[in-house]
């Protein structure tokens, strides 16, 4: 398996060549040269295998340049019960008729980019233990990913971890978790704007390739390719779960901010997992709802930007959409440079004048957008009919899938997080707070420790630069 470039300017490369990468050289996203293709034989073989072995087999064809055995391990090691309390790691549970939720936040930081970014610290202490020498992380998040990674990174030899969220922008528990990480190879840094304003920075520090060889720079955000490739394992997991015959379909709704999530179900559905549809489910901010609806791709400045009651989906500038944009245009690397010309020049790209767009259900999408009344009623509805609280996140991708239904089709909604983690939204939904265990108490006390900063990537390299020897 070899990679290419989206903006077809780098040379092609092995997965563990491009695995600590985020931006290409030539400033676009490694994808595969073409997806591999699963039939109907290996969905038959790998019915009914632990969420590990399943792992395994899925990243073989992604990763094939590991030594014999050694994805296995790394696997078996991180897709544990210890890890995420069950055997089953994300099980699978009837919501209501026709709606089932996959469950994908019981990690250690109570989201779902656990399961992606816990094999990636495994992948990257391989690499270091294999003589990549030291490794400076750097990373955007808008709530979840920042946590997901620090866990997924604290205290390993040779990593060091600097993480940009938007100042005041984030649920308290996010910020607990995030801040009151004591670790010495942890750097948190709280920017004075949004979540597009950090991504901004790390994508300018990113694109600088000197910088990047010569403090040993890699990427966590869902634009690094072996995230996203951990993730297609539980589209195909949830199937399993939730059919009982290989010439079953599924849809999935997810909840989209960034869209690595969803870009997975689309690599899952290019492989041939029989998915019936995709559904994009956006909050307010609903730059890809726009898109799905209309096929025109329009950002939104930072004063448009809004801050919601579910923050980690507060983002105008979706980093994975070229990996989708790619593959709509036919892989041709020249319009995708075309088409982000357009997006920098203009703040926007319209496709429906273009061969390329015959609309979203051409190619397997459906898309929606909730409210914050939206949210609340759907905790609210959820709870008395099943005693069952869910995230705000997680309530938009229930209020889209609820609309967004087919009679006879399965539908899947990915839940993205736990609801301790937004006790204010749960409490105005149910007047009620989301129990806390003695752990979550207890870091919800202690002291936070983070540097507040402007949104100004060279102040920021600057703090790189000081503590990254």
């Amino acid at each position: 398996m070899v990679y290419v470039s989206t903006r077809g300017q780098t040379p092609p490369a092995r997965f563990r060549a491009v695995l600590l990468e985020g931006l290409a050289p030539d400033g676009g996203l490694m994808v595969p040269g073409r997806y591999p293709r699963v039939d109907a034989a290996m969905l038959r073989a790998w019915r009914g295998l632990p969420y590990a072995q399943l792992a395994c087999e899925l990243m073989s064809l992604f990763a094939d340049d590991y030594p014999a055995g050694e994805l296995a391990r790394l696997t078996r090691s991180v897709y544990t019960a210890a890890l995420f309390g069950s055997e089953q790691v994300a099980p699978l549970t009837d919501l209501e008729p026709g709606l089932k939720l996959l469950q994908l936040s019981n990690g250690p930081t109570l989201a779902f980019k656990d399961l992606a970014m816990q094999l990636l610290g495994a992948l990257f202490q391989f690499e270091l233990s294999a003589g990549a020498g030291t490794l400076n992380i750097l990373g955007a998040t808008s709530g979840d990913t920042g946590s997901s990674a620090e866990y997924a990174m604290r205290g390993r030899t040779g990593i060091r971890v600097f993480m940009l969220s938007p100042y005041g922008r984030m649920s308290a528990f996010q910020r607990a978790q995030m801040y009151s990480l004591n670790d010495p190879n942890i750097f948190n840094i709280a920017v004075e704007g949004t979540f597009d304003d950090c991504q901004d920075i790390v994508k300018q520090i990113g694109s600088d390739v000197e910088f990047k060889r010569r403090h040993r720079m890699g990427a966590v955000n869902s634009i690094n390719w072996a995230r996203v490739a951990a993730q297609v394992v539980y589209y195909f997991h949830g199937y399993f779960a939730a059919t009982g015959d290989d010439a079953d379909r599924v849809s999935f709704c997810v909840p989209s901010g960034n869209f690595g999530n969803v870009l997975a179900g689309w690599i899952a559905r290019s492989m041939g997992l029989p998915i019936d549809r995709l559904i994009v489910a956006t909050n307010e901010n609903d730059v890809l709802d726009e898109f799905f609806r209309t096929g025109r791709y329009r950002l939104r400045s930072r004063r448009q930007t809004v801050a919601t009651s579910s923050p980690s989906m507060d983002i105008s500038k979706a980093s994975n959409f070229e990996r989708f944009v790619f593959d709509l245009v036919g892989r041709a690397p020249d319009h995708v440079r075309q088409l982000w010309r357009q997006l920098d020049e203009r703040g926007e790209f319209d496709l429906t004048a273009t061969p390329y767009w015959q609309g979203a259900a051409a190619c397997g999408f459906g898309s929606g957008r909730s409210t914050h009344a939206d949210r609340l009623a759907t905790i609210r509805s959820v709870f008395h009919a099943s005693g069952r609280i869910v995230d705000p996140h997680t309530a938009d991708g229930i209020k889209v899938a609820r609309d967004a239904g087919r009679p006879g089709i399965p539908m899947i909604c990915l839940e993205t997080a736990q609801p301790a983690k937004f006790s204010e939204t749960i409490v105005e939904a149910i007047d009620q707070a989301p129990p806390l265990t003695h752990a979550m108490s207890e870091m919800l006390a202690r002291p936070q420790r983070f540097e507040k900063m402007p949104p100004d990537a060279a102040a920021i390299r600057r703090y790189i630069e000081a503590r990254s020897s």
